[in-house]
């Protein structure tokens, strides 16, 4: 069985994906299972001593100085998530709910939130079999962490709220029976712990790095056959150029683009055709590698936020500690999913502009957009068009979220971090990116078709014979929605960078 072992420390993106994406099987490590047993019991005893704890005896936000008596404390819980539970929206996908479980999850391994370690095996026994509570989107400000949508999850552990399973839309209680999983009647500190963190943004943040990172590489392929596609300089990408600006993803980007190429009989040499090249095929390695640079920035945020325990108060057992902190402030996550979605939304950029000059037969020896019977046949015009209308639509979205704030809760909470906005746009950025990307690959391939018997290069040949295989040369005009789904299936899903991998070795 395909599993992943989380103690709070040692969880990886690439483990988000293996249990959202591929239904790996969670479990505890022994040592967490300790850890969190050790911190339940201080809560415990601070209960039974009456002592004046925010979140444990004391209500929630600018309610904080209302002492609350042992005999509330379990309707406290209660009231906590269903007040709390005001999401609005579309629902999440269920890849993002389970990556949200997960995380919560490993987040309360840590042993520093005070649940005990029944409620924590509840939400993993959840996750295991299939248990996926509705979640909607909007409603989260990103500071007292993801309060809104992690409250209907919560919903469901205690038996209320909606989930699916197995394909059906239940009631919270009917899909906990269905899978034989008991509800939860939550203590002290449980509600707040479960709800009072950045797991809705840092799980979607998780997957769209993932995602980044294939499309850079992609990008890297694609544009390679677009060099191919205009008899491209590769001058340009000669180390020498790189090494006296040594950016480090453009570093990377020049040397996957030469081993890409090599091989190639279409590229050209300086002077040879022309003397240069325009931007957007000479300039690849400096606008794909800032974006290389900047995915890597982000990727270590995620690695740090995914291990961190971000509620409030956070249990200190070993000092005998409950400290109100401020660790539920998205704003790390909040910057660096601006900076995702801007360096993502350039991939598209560049992309589209690789692609007018594919299509436009004044910038190119090829025939006008790229379709023999131009007149009679439209081509790649309008296919044009939807990556123009694209890269637009990400002009929008790549606003930062992060510059906003507004008070809340009586201006107790007086700045938010907005990262959960910033992460849904980020997705949708990259959404729009891989349908950009898979214009451009139709539209190079198309392009290659029209110049004959020449030889690829190592890695484009992988790239242009794996497109053919799903998608046959446009001699006349066809439903092109189909073709470009279908081409952005293939980048979106990695199954491009894997074929290109397999022939030359991993894409940096």
């Amino acid at each position: 069985m395909n599993k992943v072992v989380i103690d709070g420390h040692h969880l990886t993106i690439q483990d988000v994906v293996n249990v959202a994406r591929n239904g790996y099987y969670v479990e505890i490590s022994d040592e967490a299972k300790f850890r969190v047993e050790k911190a339940r019991a201080l809560v415990d005893k601070f209960v039974q001593e009456e002592r004046i704890e925010y979140g444990i005896t004391t209500g929630f936000g600018k309610f904080a100085d209302v002492v609350i008596s042992k005999e509330d404390a379990k309707r406290l819980q209660r009231n906590l998530i269903v007040s709390h539970a005001c999401a609005v929206g579309d629902e999440l996908d269920a890849e993002i709910v389970r990556a949200i479980m997960l995380l919560r999850a490993n987040a309360l391994s840590k042993g520093h939130s005070g649940v005990r370690l029944s409620t924590l095996q509840t939400l993993i026994d959840m996750l295991n079999k299939g248990v996926h509570p509705v979640i909607y989107e909007k409603g989260s400000l990103g500071a007292s962490g993801d309060l809104a949508p992690l409250s209907h999850m919560v919903l469901v552990m205690i038996g209320e709220g909606e989930a699916y399973y197995q394909g059906e839309r239940l009631s919270g209680e009917e899909a906990l029976k269905r899978a034989g999983i008991e509800k939860v009647e939550l203590v002290e500190k449980e509600g707040l712990a479960l709800i009072n963190g950045t797991q809705v943004m840092t799980a979607i943040g998780a997957l769209a790095v993932y995602d980044a990172i294939n499309l850079a590489k992609a990008s890297d392929i694609i544009a390679s056959m677009t060099v191919e596609a205009l008899r491209g300089i590769t001058d340009a990408y000669y180390h020498r150029v790189h090494e006296v600006r040594p950016q480090i993803g453009q570093l990377k980007c020049a040397r996957n683009l030469l081993r890409i190429l090599e091989g190639s009989s279409l590229i050209t040499r300086q002077g040879e055709l022309r003397v240069q090249d325009a931007y957007t095929l000479r300039c690849i390695p400096q606008i794909h590698g800032a974006s290389k640079d900047a995915i890597e920035y982000v990727k270590r945020v995620i690695e740090i936020e995914i291990n961190s325990a971000t509620d409030n108060p956070l249990i200190f057992e070993d000092e005998m500690r409950v400290i109100s902190g401020g660790n539920f402030h998205g704003q790390p996550v909040a910057l660096a999913m601006d900076f995702l979605g801007i360096a993502v939304a350039e991939l598209a950029n560049v992309s589209e502009r690789r692609i007018e000059r594919l299509v436009n037969y004044q910038l190119n020896d090829l025939p006008a957009f790229l379709t023999k019977n131009g007149g009679l046949n439209s081509g790649f015009m309008i296919a044009q068009y939807s990556a123009a209308s694209l890269v637009s639509e990400n002009k929008v979205l790549a606003h930062p979220a992060s510059v906003d704030s507004i008070p809340s809760s009586a201006n107790q909470e007086d700045h938010v971090s907005m990262g959960t906005t910033a992460a849904r746009k980020a997705r949708s950025i990259i959404y729009n990116v891989s349908r950009v990307l898979g214009i451009e690959y139709l539209a190079a391939a198309q392009a290659i078709d029209f110049r004959g018997n020449f030889k690829l290069g190592n890695g484009t040949e992988a790239a242009y014979k794996l497109i053919r295989r799903e998608i046959e040369h446009l001699d006349e005009d066809r439903v092109m929605y189909v073709d470009i789904n279908k081409a952005s299936r293939l980048v979106d899903s990695g199954a491009l960078v894997k074929e290109v991998e397999d022939k030359i070795g991993e894409i940096e």
